[in-house]
Formats: C-alpha cells, structure tokens, sequence
C-alpha cells in the first residue's frame, strides 16, 4: 500500500494530465485533440515552456521567484520591433541585441540579489514596474506590426518534409526516433543506477511511464503529420528543454541550484559560491524571457506595450503545478513541462467548451492552491 502511495505522489501529475486530457476531448467532441488545435497549443503556450524553464531555475535556489518576466517580454519585444520595422536592422543583429538586453536586464537584477542581498520579490516587483514603463517609453504606447517574413519564418514555420505525401511522413519518423531515444536512455539509466547501487524504480511502473509517454509522443507526431508538420517552434522548446534538463540533472553547476535550495548555508560551507549561482540564476531567466519576447513577437506579428501581461503568473504556475517545491531544491524540468502542458490544456479546454473567462481564472487559480497545498502537506506528513 505505501509502495502504491508513493508510486502515485510521484506520478501524481502526469496522471492529472491524462485525466484532464480525457475529460476536456470528451468534452469537446474531440476538438480538443484535432491536429489543427494540436498545433495552436504548441504555438499559444511556447512561452510558458520557455519561461517555465527559467523560472524553475530560480525556485529550486530556495524558493525564490521571478515577478519581472512578463514586463522583460514587453520591453524587449518593443526593441525587437523598434529595431526591425522601424529602423530596418538587419535580422541576426538585431535578434543579438535584444538577447543581449535580455542578459543586461539579468545582470542588472542579479546584482541586487545576489551581492546586495535584497529579496528576489522586491528586486523583481520594481523590475516589473520598471521594465514595463520602459516598454511604453520605446513604444510610445503604440504598437508596432507587421513584422518582414524573414523574422517570422524563425519561429512560425514548419519543418518541410523530405518524403512528400499526404501525410507528413517526417513527422513520424521523428516521433518513433524519439520514443527509441528514450526507451534506450531509460534502460542504460537503470543500468547505471544498478551499477552503483541505488534504489530501482519498479519495473512495472517503469514500463507504465514508458508506455504513456511513448503514446503521447506517437499521438502527437501523427496528429501533426496531418496538418503542416512539426512547427519550427517546437524545436526551439526541443532544444532548451532537453538543455537544462541535462544540465540541472546531470551537471555539477546544475546540482548547485538544489544545493542551494535545501540548505544555502550548508552549500556555501561545502564550497559552492552561492552568490555567483543565484547571480547566474537570474541572468538566465532574463535571458529565457528575452527568447520567449521573440517567439510572441513573431507569434502576434506584433510587438505591444501590453504584451506580457500576467506571463510571471503561467510560469510559476506550471512549476508549482509541475512539483516544484514552495521552499526550493525540489523539481524538475521535465515537471515544469508537465505543468505548463497542464495549464494549457485547461486554457484551451475551457475556452472551446466557452467558458467564462472569469471561471476559467478561478479554476486556475485552485489548481495552483492545490498543487502547492500538496506539496506543503507531502512535506509535513514526511515529517
């Protein structure tokens, strides 16, 4: 039985997820599982994998988080277009400066809390302010559209398939190269493990995950081989998932963000320069925003002074919903995915059932009590 428990706690939310799914396609008529709205869930909720990602960094380092990022989008969305509709910049030069601001504005924040010691929320509450008045400055409160295709092809495309046909043969190809990817690492992994000793999974909940995942992995790549392919989009959230999913697990750099999270004294008297890891937590999550203002402004083919609004709320969201812990040093990249595909699967449910969107912020909003309540309660029972 307490086997059975744990078992559940730690699949908790990939199961949720399944659920949830089931319900709203049940729901929709299938609408909520067609290729086309497939699609539009990768595109309307990339920036909430992206900034997911760097949010989580910043809450396994003791809980800390990030209020800024939504008003970063908004600025430097407003340069990206400044420069690449009103002046002309070349494509590439301009993509490198608003990365660059990006990195300046994570700078500029990690200073104040990692070496002044003032606390994340302060730093990142005047940042969300500040930010977000700057982003009206470089607008002028005006919106800046129609973007040259040459930027928007970057983030709107769709890999072309090789192979020609109806059906984006490509597509599945993809998808069963990576289900083998990952059937592999999960028995080279449990090798591993075995070899050094440590505590196995059980075989039948090993088998049980793999299945699920390589399902959904399978159901997504054909859904998509029917309507334009895999969006170019998607290899960019690829890429920065698969990344620092690597680098918070298998890294010594990464290892320090939990190190710092269960015990900030205990690490600085091992040797990690705590500063220097929370410094650098801060430059990455503004550096992540500033890629997530990039996809939205290609997205929208828009950049507004509105833009970002509320975007802090969905990454912090899909962590804490994703199993991050309220107190730090407990997470995973692969959770803060789970969450943010939680999250919008809930939007987009509700929205096509048509909900009001007034409830659809109050289910929300219990959703995030209830998966920090969890985690809070988890911990006091352990205890």
């Amino acid at each position: 039985m307490t086997r059975t428990k744990e078992i559940l706690k730690k699949n908790s939310m990939i199961i949720a997820l399944v659920i949830v799914t089931i319900f709203f396609a049940i729901q929709t008529g299938g609408t909520l599982l067609a290729p086309q709205n497939i699609n539009n869930l990768i595109a309307q909720n990339g920036y909430v994998v992206i900034l997911a990602v760097g949010m989580l960094m910043c809450i396994l380092t003791g809980g800390n988080i990030d209020l800024s990022v939504g008003s970063v989008v908004a600025l430097v969305g407003a340069i990206a277009g400044t420069l690449i509709v009103n002046m002309k910049m070349n494509i590439t030069l301009a993509i490198l400066i608003c990365l660059a601001v990006g990195i300046l504005i994570g700078v500029w924040q990690g200073f104040w809390i990692a070496y002044a010691r003032i606390p994340a929320f302060i730093v990142t509450l005047a940042g969300m302010l500040l930010w977000r008045g700057v982003a009206l400055i470089v607008l002028d409160g005006l919106t800046i559209s129609a973007l040259p295709e040459n930027f928007l092809v970057l983030f709107n495309s769709y890999i072309p398939d090789v192979f020609g046909g109806e059906l984006n043969v490509l597509c599945i190809v993809t998808g069963i190269a990576i289900c083998a990817i990952y059937i592999v690492s999960n028995i080279l992994n449990r090798f591993d493990k075995a070899k050094k000793g440590y505590e196995l999974e059980s075989m039948a909940v090993l088998i049980g995950k793999t299945v699920v995942i390589c399902v959904a992995v399978l159901a997504t790549a054909y859904s998509l081989a029917q309507y334009k392919g895999i969006p170019a989009i998607l290899i960019l959230l690829a890429v920065i998932v698969l990344a620092y999913a690597y680098y918070t697990s298998k890294t010594v750099p990464g290892r320090h963000l939990y190190a710092l999270g269960g015990n900030e004294k205990a690490a600085r008297l091992s040797g990690i320069n705590t500063n220097k890891v929370l410094f650098a937590t801060y430059v990455n999550m503004a550096f992540l925003s500033a890629v997530a203002a990039l996809a939205c402004v290609a997205r929208f083919n828009s950049a507004a002074p509105t833009a970002g609004t509320n975007y802090e709320l969905d990454a912090i969201g899909a962590c804490f919903i994703g199993g991050a812990s309220a107190y730090g040093g407990t997470g995973t990249v692969g959770g803060a995915v789970v969450g943010a595909i939680f999250m919008g699967v809930l939007n987009n449910g509700m929205s096509i059932m048509g909900i009001d969107s007034n409830y659809q912020k109050a289910v929300k909003g219990l959703v995030l009590l209830a998966a920090v309540a969890f985690d809070v309660l988890s911990k006091k029972r352990s205890k």
